[in-house]
């Protein structure tokens, strides 16, 4: 399935992959202004918004976090999970109340790596998602830190 590099889960895995997923998905609900993760840190869960929204954020040695990206609706939070070592390379907060399907990371990779079509489908998911977010990150830095910004028109 060809899907667009920051498609949900919905628009980028074939249904029997999707539904497999949600079989264990449990719904979670986080307040305004509550952390899910820190940089840094273990990343053994991960997230699909149903409402709400999330920022992700990257520590500035001597600055606050720099807010790399917003995410909404069918987006996906945490992409850390899927590669090793399974560490978070970005914070995120919750910017509204949020409400979200959570993946225990552990089980989702035993999923895929008992089922080859799956964790190609996952991979290329999350590959796709994840080389957004480091475009999205290269850009909003370049923007705050450096002396002509990304480059970009008024």
């Amino acid at each position: 399935m060809n899907a667009p590099a920051t498609a949900s889960m919905l628009q980028a895995l074939p249904a029997e992959h999707r539904h497999r997923l949600m079989r264990f998905a449990r719904e979670v609900s986080c307040p305004q202004g509550a952390r899910l993760f820190e940089e840094g840190g273990r990343a053994d869960r991960f997230w699909i918004i149903r409402t709400g929204s999330i920022d992700l954020d990257m520590h500035v040695p001597g600055r606050h976090a720099a807010v790399i990206e917003t995410l909404r609706h069918n987006e996906l939070v945490g992409c850390s999970w899927l590669f090793a070592p399974h560490t978070r390379h970005l914070g995120a907060k919750a910017t509204t109340p949020v409400r979200a399907y959570e993946f225990d990371a552990t089980m989702v990779r035993s999923m895929c790596k008992d089922d080859p079509a799956l964790g190609a489908n996952v991979a290329q998911w999350v590959g796709g998602v994840l080389a957004h977010r480091l475009r999205s990150a290269r850009t909003r830095l370049l923007d705050l830190y450096a002396p002509y910004g990304s480059g970009g028109f008024l």
